[in-house]
């Protein structure tokens, strides 16, 4: 279907591609990943035909249509089934034509066409596109321009699937969409007709949505077949080979070497020195696999923590409009410790809830209680938006830490990776990865209590969002986290929030259970089945109550095994510090600060393990007895 040949592209002197080579087949799902600026989005564009390669050729089989996502979304008055319906350039085509033909043979030929090509289930298939990714049936008779930035995007994605491409390319198709619309469209990339080539960074969607991954790194595009999961265990195979080569080349080397030196001056052995210098002279260094060091997330957790609950909401109800409510009836509690996963689909206030928690929004009615000394770092894409986009980070810095030392400025940027690269770059400039690393930077300056975080992957790459993760991991204050992605998720959150018809409510059963009924939902299209309500009714709430009484006990666990294992991570790159070659050699003071730093980490793990049995203990004595 498609074939990247030998391709060479250079970015403002920078190459992007040396000699990318790349065979994407009929009928495959193919997801593209790297870190961010390594070309992804480039890539799209040279074959889009945007941008000439400066070397090599891209090659789309004959014949075939290519369709992708613009940035030019669709905002004109038309409807959103008319936008979707007119994507489909062959069935607009005959239909007009249809209107104004005469000659009987032809007008055969049209209705015949129509037929082969489904025109009279359009509409519906059209309506089941837009369902999908959110939007109501009223919702598809209203114009675009009703609609939001994020809303039309959604529009434009629903049009191009409706059009259905030979070659279809999206790039981080799931950045506007919740977990509901996410594991719709993980089903329809799965069972879409035509080949899909698409730029994520959505661990899970490139799980269940994929069948191939084309991996970028240093300018060459490698493929592998499988999903994300797949293509971890290659890939990490595919570095214990090299590395285990490497080191028997070294080790060859040395012996070879260790011959010249010692033989080239004795005649008897002149001939055989001069056939290992050959040797050497031929010997090409195996390549290995070992990514660049990817700059940390380190969120400063609250000095003390505050009596629960930091946050009381009374019967409060929440809205825009004077009688008007997004939200209402709302009696909920957060503490210091909650790590709270907020689900529902786009549009029933699980945003309008974050505003209200941070103090955005005011109750309509009822009360909303906060800690006096509460602090919070809120985390939103319209905060990135409102950076100051002719500030650096230094400069924002220094407007939090005017009377602090340029070094100490600096090391502050450092802990979120921004270096001596990109600290000095004016924000407009810096990449969405880099932008979203400055406003964690800011939020957290002053180690809030509550961190209310939606959406926060959307410009981070995959390593970035481990990072994140870790970070998060290890931050001691409460969490709310909106977010699309799975994994994030399921790492971080304790308890999960529904945000639906008006009201939020607890989640009992996992992620994965959710994206089952949110699956089983689109196949009997909204309707659920009805079961049985006797016994089985009360055995589960039996279970969630149960599960209820033992779930601080719980927590105390999960939270503790999250420490032991930030921990570690900082224990392994100590580790890597301390490989280095020569480093006690040439730099003695930082080879011992090093040998300390790890010696303290040992000894709070030691003790965090002691916590861990003890707590462990406790839980599953308490499991067993329910």
């Amino acid at each position: 279907m498609l074939h990247i040949n030998d391709l060479g592209f250079r970015m403002e002197g920078r190459p992007l591609f040396e000699q990318a080579t790349l065979a994407v087949t009929k009928g495959s799902k193919v997801g593209l990943v790297g870190r961010n600026g390594t070309g992804k989005s480039t890539l799209f564009n040279l074959i889009k035909g945007s941008l000439s390669p400066d070397d090599g050729s891209i090659n789309l089989r004959k014949g075939a249509r290519l369709g992708a996502v613009d940035q030019e979304v669709p905002s004109g008055p038309e409807s959103l089934m008319q936008t979707v319906l007119a994507a489909d350039l062959e069935l607009q085509s005959l239909l007009a034509e249809a209107e104004t033909a005469h000659d009987p043979t032809r007008i055969s030929e049209i209705y015949t066409r129509l037929s082969d090509i489904d025109a009279y289930s359009a509409e519906a298939r059209a309506g089941s596109i837009l369902s999908g990714l959110g939007f109501s049936g009223e919702d598809q008779q209203k114009p675009c321009s009703e609609f939001s930035g994020g809303w039309r995007m959604r529009v434009a994605l629903a049009a191009m699937l409706f059009a259905q491409p030979d070659l279809l390319l999206l790039d981080e198709p799931t950045n506007y969409l919740d977990i509901e619309g996410t594991v719709w469209l993980e089903s329809h990339i799965r069972n879409y007709p035509g080949t899909a080539f698409i730029v994520s960074h959505d661990r899970d969607f490139l799980n269940a949505a994929i069948t191939h991954i084309a991996h970028l790194r240093e300018g060459k595009l490698f493929s592998y077949t499988g999903n994300y999961d797949n293509f971890e265990k290659q890939m990490a195979e595919q570095q214990r080979h090299s590395m285990a080569m490497r080191a028997k080349q070294d080790d060859e080397r040395r012996h070879l070497e260790s011959f010249v030196n010692r033989f080239k001056a004795k005649a008897s052995k002149a001939k055989q020195a001069q056939s290992r210098v050959k040797r050497l002279e031929k010997m090409k260094p195996v390549a290995t696999i070992v990514n660049d060091p990817i700059p940390p997330i380190d969120l400063p957790s609250p000095e003390k923590a505050l009596s629960p609950p930091i946050i009381r909401f009374d019967e409060v109800s929440l809205g825009y409009t004077e009688g008007v409510n997004v939200l209402r009836g709302l009696d909920i509690r957060i503490d210091e410790d909650d790590r709270i996963g907020i689900l529902g689909r786009n549009g029933e206030g699980k945003s309008t809830f974050a505003k209200a928690v941070i103090g955005m929004l005011e109750a309509q009615d009822g009360i909303i209680r906060r800690h006096k000394k509460l602090k919070i770092g809120y985390f939103a894409q319209h905060e990135i938006d409102a950076l100051n986009l002719d500030h650096s980070p230094y400069d924002h810095v220094v407007e939090l830490m005017p009377g602090a030392s340029e070094a100490q400025r600096r090391a502050r940027l450092a802990r979120f990776g921004l270096g001596v690269n990109n600290a000095e770059t004016p924000a407009r400039d810096l990449s969405g990865g880099e932008k979203a690393r400055l406003l964690f930077s800011l939020i957290s300056f002053n180690a809030p209590h509550l961190l209310v975080l939606d959406e926060p992957t959307n410009h981070l790459d995959m390593d970035s969002r481990v990072e994140l993760t870790k970070a998060l991991n290890a931050y001691e204050g409460a969490v709310i986290l909106i977010s699309h992605d799975r994994n994030l998720l399921e790492s971080v959150v304790d308890s999960l929030w529904i945000v639906g018809g008006g009201h939020i409510r607890t989640y009992d059963g996992t992620l994965e259970d959710y994206r089952k009924e949110q699956l089983e939902s689109f196949r009997t299209g909204g309707k659920s089945k009805k079961k049985d309500k006797g016994s089985k009714t009360d055995k589960r709430r039996a279970n969630a109550q149960a599960r209820n009484e033992i779930a601080p006990l719980k927590k105390k666990v999960e939270k503790l095994e999250k420490q032991m294992q930030f921990l570690k991570d900082k224990m392994a790159r100590l580790d890597a510090e301390l490989a280095m070659p020569d480093l006690f050699t040439n730099d003695l003071q930082k080879a011992t600060s090093l040998s300390q730093q790890r010696a303290d980490l040992l000894s709070q793990l030691e003790k965090q393990e002691e916590r861990w049995f003890g707590a462990a203990e406790i839980y599953e004595a308490a499991k067993a007895a329910l």
